[in-house]
């Protein structure tokens, strides 16, 4: 059965090969180029001039009121001869004396209607081509409208310039979200530039619509489009890896970048087949990377994988450029429903991290109003008036410091730590009147710009204050150090006194909870904790990496 596919095709592509004809049919005008005809001659070896000639037999024209129009592509710079007259010129050719001019790769001209009769024609290139000899590039005609062949271009570019310019601003957009966000995350980063390069893309391949390019650089335009086409060959997969959360990146990446490189050492000096190639492998890595996500139930991968599969159809049934930026478009859109996704998920954890942080604000105000601490700090305070009125008014006042102090941090994330350390003062001042036991403070090192989520110390002490004994003699000791290094901060808080534990490195109560989840509320994941019993007491160790 595949025999007999494989020998009609080769039967179909025999037939062909022997019809010398080219049959053209546009809009305005059915023609055919005869290729036995076309022929080119060049002058002696050292000559650049050369002579082309091809016979074009018009056969049907469908609206004989519009000029027509002949399109040429060649190099060099000629004179244009329909049927013996001449009908323009593409650039100033090279005498004696004087430099040839180079003209542009693509030229119109306007058919006088008293030559446009149907029947055959002969088409004459007269020039010369003093760069890119070995080049040794086709030279091609087409007959079309004269109107529709300058305004086909200004309808094509009118699209590509809407497209180019939503390119810009999602680039100019997703740049000023990287800058701006204090998570810098990379895959923001690489849709902007993508995007960017897209929008250079989609200019320096419709620039020649706009400037005059003589085709000495030609090639140059090709250049920067295989080399643009190659570097979002290499982001767009990347990117999809970072969404998906791929696994073996810097394999595929380095998999991924051989292939390009393959492709454009193997179709080296072919621009268009190997941007082509470019844009096919970005794709099979792409869907491979999608596929793996509808494998493991990522949310978006079957929406990029649809995509992608569309964008394959497009390139299949339409021309290569228009079908390259519409499917382009497409996987853009995929980008920005993942982008949907992704900020939906922030927004989500954005609105539990703002119910987080109430929570930890309605604790910060619970440790100082729970019953408990309240009745026996008004017991005491009783007492004291009662025996000594002067001492109690200290405590009062006392008192009244760390409630100011606690309704003043009670919505902040990070506050001074200065303010802290006062708290901690007034804490310790208040206990030593409800215990009737002496407490010290000392700090070594403190930085006063510094700042720290509030009240995590207070807590420590809290802790060393319930856990401790008092000595026989002498105060319990809270001691304060901070050292600052090139890759983290430190601080250390020692309580000197003997512990009521049995266990040593027991953490204990719900203080400790309180301390981590302000510490990764305010850092993330870059701090660590740690509190152990040591020989003079306690020592608590909080460590934040910068």
């Amino acid at each position: 059965m595949y025999k007999s596919y494989f020998f009609i095709i080769l039967l179909l592509l025999m037939l062909t090969s022997c019809n010398h004809y080219k049959e053209y049919i546009t809009t305005d005008v059915t023609y055919t180029v005869d290729s036995d005809h076309e022929q080119i001659e060049w002058g002696n070896p050292y000559s650049s001039s050369f002579k082309f000639q091809t016979e074009i037999e018009i056969q049907k024209r469908k609206n004989t009121s519009e000029a027509l129009g002949l399109q040429v592509n060649s190099f060099g710079a000629f004179d244009v001869y329909w049927d013996g007259i001449l009908i323009g010129n593409n650039g100033k050719m090279a005498k004696a004396g004087r430099a040839e001019i180079p003209g542009t790769e693509m030229t119109y001209y306007q058919i006088p209607e008293r030559l446009a009769n149907l029947g055959k024609h002969t088409v004459t290139l007269v020039g010369t081509q003093t760069d890119l000899r070995e080049v040794q590039r086709g030279n091609d005609v087409k007959l079309k409208s004269y109107l529709q062949l300058h305004r086909s271009p200004l309808i094509v570019i009118s699209f590509m310039n809407l497209m180019a310019g939503a390119f810009l601003i999602a680039a100019i957009y997703y740049f000023f979200v990287y800058i701006n966000s204090s998570r810098k995350e990379l895959a923001v980063l690489l849709f902007g530039i993508i995007c960017l390069l897209f929008f250079f893309l989609l200019i320096i391949e419709y620039i020649k619509y706009y400037l005059y390019i003589p085709y000495t650089e030609y090639y140059t335009r090709l250049k920067i489009i295989g080399w643009l086409t190659f570097a979002i060959s290499m982001l767009v997969p990347w990117y999809f890896m970072l969404q998906f959360e791929f696994k073996k990146k810097k394999l595929v990446l380095l998999l991924l970048f051989l292939a390009l490189v393959a492709v454009y050492i193997g179709f080296y000096g072919h621009y268009d087949i190997s941007a082509a190639y470019f844009t096919i492998t970005a794709r099979l890595f792409s869907l491979l990377i999608a596929i793996d996500a509808v494998i493991r139930k990522v949310k978006g991968g079957l929406i990029v994988a649809t995509g992608l599969l569309a964008g394959v159809a497009v390139n299949y049934f339409m021309f290569y450029d228009f079908g390259l930026f519409i499917a382009f478009t497409i996987l853009v859109l995929c980008m920005l429903y993942l982008h949907t996704i992704r900020a939906k998920a922030m927004e989500e954890a954005h609105n539990a991290s703002l119910l987080f942080s109430s929570r930890l604000q309605l604790e910060l105000v619970k440790k100082n109003i729970q019953p408990h601490f309240l009745r026996n700090t008004l017991t005491s305070l009783i007492d004291w008036i009662e025996e000594s009125p002067k001492e109690g008014v200290v405590f009062i006042r006392a008192l009244a410091e760390e409630f100011d102090i606690m309704n003043d941090i009670a919505e902040d994330t990070l506050i001074p730590i200065r303010q802290e350390i006062d708290l901690c003062r007034r804490h310790l001042e208040v206990m030593s009147f409800r215990k009737e036991i002496c407490y010290e403070w000392q700090e070594e090192g403190i930085e006063e710009t510094e700042m720290i989520p509030p009240a995590i110390f207070h807590t420590i002490i809290e802790n060393g204050i319930t856990h401790s004994l008092p000595p026989e003699q002498g105060c319990i000791v809270f001691c304060l150090k901070f050292v600052r290094e090139k890759q983290f901060k430190q601080y250390t808080l020692l309580t000197f006194a003997q512990n009521r534990q049995t266990k040593k490195n027991k953490r204990i109560g719900t203080g400790f909870k309180y301390i981590e989840a302000r510490l990764t509320e305010s850092y993330g994941t870059n701090w660590s904790f740690d509190s152990h019993a040591v020989e003079k007491g306690w020592e608590t160790v909080i460590k934040i990496l910068n």
